[in-house]
C-alpha cells in the first residue's frame, strides 16, 4: 500500500496579520519551531511517504516560495491553482493528479500549517486510516481533546466499527455528525461527554473514491473536474485549468462534501496536535516562561502573565502589568489586542484592505 501525501498550502493565514502577509502567508512562516510550517509538515513525512510521492497544492503566487521551502519534492508535484476556490476544488484537483500517476494510491490530505509534537504517532494514524482507506472508507484522524476549545470543530463518534485484517488492529469508529466550532459552555459538555473529537482536517481516501463522492454531492463541481480530467497530461491541461477552475464553487471539503457522506470513519489519536490558529496558540507550541508569558525578539515582560510578545529587530517591545494579551512588532505594522479576541485579526485585515492599505497586506 502505497500512501501518496496531498499538503494543502494555499491558506492565507489573515489571523497572523502583521507577520503573515500576501506573499507570506502563516504555512512560510517558522511559528512552530526553527523551520516553516510547510516544511515541518514535508519533513515529518519519512518513512511512511517519500519525497518523490508528496504533492503541494498552492497558488501561483507562492509557487515559487513553496519549491524553495521543500527543495527535496520534485517540480512536478507542486500542483498549482490558477486561484484560490477553498478546500473542496483543491481536493478534487490533486485527486484528479494522484489518479492520473498512481490510480492505486491512497491520498492523504494534510493542512501545510499545522504543528505535531509527536510525529512517529502521527505516522501511525495516518498509516491506519490508510488501511481503511483502501478498503473504500474516507478516514479522518480526530484528536481526543484535552480542553474545553471553542477555536476548532469537532466530530461526534458513532458506532465502532470492525477492525479488519490489518496489523495492528485499527480502532475507527462511524462520524454521527460533523459539529461547528462551539462555545465555550457547549465545549465543555463535549470534553465531559467523550465522545467528541476536534476534528483536525486530516483525511485519507482513494481518488476514485473522493473523486465519486465530490460528484454525488456536489454535481456542478464534479462536472468541472471531469472537464478538467480529460486534458491532465496534455498540452491543453493549463488552458483548461485556468478557463474551469475559477468557475469552481468556493467551499470547503468539509462542508460541501464530508458533512454529506455516508464513508466517513475516524480514528481516535493523540500525537500533540495544534492547528496554530491563532497568535493565541503559540504558547501551546513554543516555550513560555514561568507566568505564561511568550517573548521572542527584542521583547520584555514585566509583572504580566499569559502575554504572547513578538518584537522585530529594529526596536524593542517592553509590556508592563499587563495579561492575556498580544502585542506583535512587525517592523512596518502593529498589532495590539486581548488573547481572547486573537482569532479576530482577520478583521483588522479587512478593515486596511477596505482602506487601500495593501502595501502592508
Amino acid at each position: 500500500m502505497k500512501i501518496y501525501p496531498v499538503i494543502m498550502a494555499g491558506g492565507s493565514g489573515t489571523r497572523f496579520w502583521p507577520l503573515s502577509r500576501k506573499d507570506r502567508p502563516k504555512q512560510f512562516l517558522p511559528l512552530a519551531g526553527e523551520v516553516p510550517l510547510l516544511a515541518a509538515t514535508a519533513a515529518r513525512l519519512p518513512p511512511l511517504a517519500r519525497a518523490d510521492r508528496t504533492y503541494v497544492v498552492c497558488g501561483p503566487q507562492h509557487a515559487a516560495a513553496a519549491r524553495r521551502i521543500v527543495p527535496q519534492l520534485p517540480r512536478d508535484n507542486f500542483i498549482v491553482e490558477p486561484c484560490a476556490r477553498n478546500t473542496a476544488p483543491c481536493v478534487g484537483l490533486a485527486a484528479l493528479h494522484i489518479q492520473a500517476a498512481h490510480p492505486d494510491g491512497i491520498m492523504a490530505m494534510l493542512p501545510a500549517d499545522h504543528h505535531i509534537a509527536r510525529p512517529e504517532a502521527f505516522r501511525a494514524a495516518i498509516s491506519a486510516a490508510a488501511q481503511l482507506a483502501a478498503g473504500g472508507a474516507i478516514a479522518t484522524i480526530g484528536v481526543r481533546p484535552s480542553r474545553p476549545e471553542t477555536g476548532y470543530g469537532y466530530l461526534k463518534l458513532g458506532p465502532r466499527i470492525p477492525s479488519g485484517r490489518g496489523k495492528p488492529k485499527v480502532v475507527a469508529h462511524r462520524v454521527e455528525r460533523f459539529v461547528e466550532k462551539p462555545d465555550v459552555v457547549t465545549a465543555a459538555r463535549y470534553l465531559a461527554d467523550g465522545h467528541y473529537l476536534w476534528n483536525s482536517g486530516i483525511f485519507a481516501f482513494r481518488a476514485d473514491v473522493i473523486l465519486e463522492e465530490i460528484r454525488r454531492a456536489m454535481p456542478v463541481l464534479g462536472e468541472q473536474l471531469d472537464a478538467i480530467q480529460e486534458t491532465v497530461g496534455t498540452p491543453g491541461y493549463r488552458k483548461a485549468l485556468e478557463r474551469i477552475y475559477p468557475d469552481c464553487p468556493s467551499i470547503s471539503i468539509d462542508y460541501g462534501v464530508m458533512e454529506k457522506s455516508h464513508r466517513i470513519v475516524v480514528i481516535p489519536a493523540d500525537f500533540g496536535w495544534s492547528d496554530v490558529g491563532s497568535f493565541a496558540a503559540l504558547s501551546d507550541v513554543r516555550a513560555t516562561d514561568h507566568l505564561g508569558n511568550l517573548a521572542e525578539g527584542d521583547a520584555v515582560v514585566i509583572d504580566g502573565r499569559n502575554n504572547v510578545v513578538i518584537a522585530s529587530r529594529q526596536r524593542p517591545v517592553a509590556v508592563v502589568g499587563c495579561e492575556d494579551i498580544v502585542v506583535v512588532d512587525a517592523g512596518d505594522a502593529v498589532l495590539v489586542c486581548r488573547r481572547d479576541r486573537a482569532q479576530d485579526v482577520r478583521k483588522a485585515v479587512e478593515e486596511l484592505q477596505r482602506r487601500g492599505r495593501d502595501e502592508v497586506l
